[in-house]
């Protein structure tokens, strides 16, 4: 009954947070960093060592503090989620495989030792066409799921397996897309970056441009008042010179008329 329980829990719409969820308090957390730094301090003085979820269930662990250690992450097979099994592997199961009925055919396979069909490359799939298709069968099909609603509605259920049937088909095309979308994301992706690289480069090219524009300008200002200081000390020892000689001249203008008047 417990399991039963347990069971309805996982598989609900909105289940309930995990019960285990009560441990996960400050004072645990505290515990649990107090028991990884007792153990750090045998093994890694520096305090720089980082644990693992293995490592971490091989200390001397409380049974209450082993809900905050993490599970080791799944390297193969299947993990269950909500309990429904979720398989690791990132290939698409066909539909042969899943036991629906394909509606549309599969892209032809290469024969082994078939040299005409090596050479020559293999016709895809016309997605969209068979979209389309599956697309119309499924409006026709709803047409007549009406019709036998209206009828004899307790024969509902063929009619409604059909079209569970189109539907799956139709999600299944389009997940078979999901290659070339992830790729062309990340195409999509490095474009940006690289051309917000070569903006980048333009805007500290154009920066640069105007930095060595301010520096000649500075350069030449500097030059001019270079020789605008050279102009002002030769003048200023020209006017100098002829101050002195001025001066010179005045004292002869001076002596000769002192001497005049003594000669009176």
């Amino acid at each position: 009954m417990a399991d039963g329980a347990q069971q309805r829990a996982l598989t609900a719409a909105f289940p309930p947070p995990p019960p285990f969820w009560k441990h996960f308090t400050p004072a645990n957390l505290q515990k649990l960093e107090e028991i990884k730094q007792e153990a750090r301090e045998g093994q890694d003085p520096k305090g720089k060592k980082k644990w693992t979820p293995a490592e971490l269930r091989a200390l001397k662990v409380p049974p209450e503090l082993r809900f905050l250690i993490p599970p080791e992450v799944p390297s193969n097979g299947h993990y269950s989620v909500f309990g429904e099994l979720q398989s690791l592997s990132t290939a698409l199961p066909s539909l042969k495989e899943q036991g629906i009925e394909q509606l549309y055919p599969s892209p032809p396979a290469t024969e082994a030792g078939d040299e005409q069909s090596l050479s020559r490359p293999s016709r895809p799939l016309n997605h969209a066409y068979y979209l389309l298709k599956i697309s119309k069968s499924l409006l026709l099909n709803f047409l007549e799921f009406i019709g036998i609603l209206s009828v004899a509605p307790e024969q509902f259920e063929p009619k409604l397996e059909d079209m569970r049937n189109l539907f799956v088909n139709a999600h299944h095309l389009l997940n078979l897309y999901r290659p070339h979308q992830a790729r062309e994301s990340l195409i999509l992706m490095m474009e940006e970056q690289l051309q917000k690289t070569k903006e980048d480069i333009e805007e500290m090219d154009q920066v640069k441009a105007k930095v060595e524009t301010i520096l000649q300008q500075l350069k030449n200002e500097g030059s001019d008042a270079d020789a605008a200081s050279q102009f002002s000390r030769e003048k200023m020892e020209t006017d100098k010179e002829l101050n002195k000689k001025a001066v010179e001249y005045a004292q002869q203008i001076w002596q000769l008329l002192d001497e005049e008047s003594g000669t009176d």
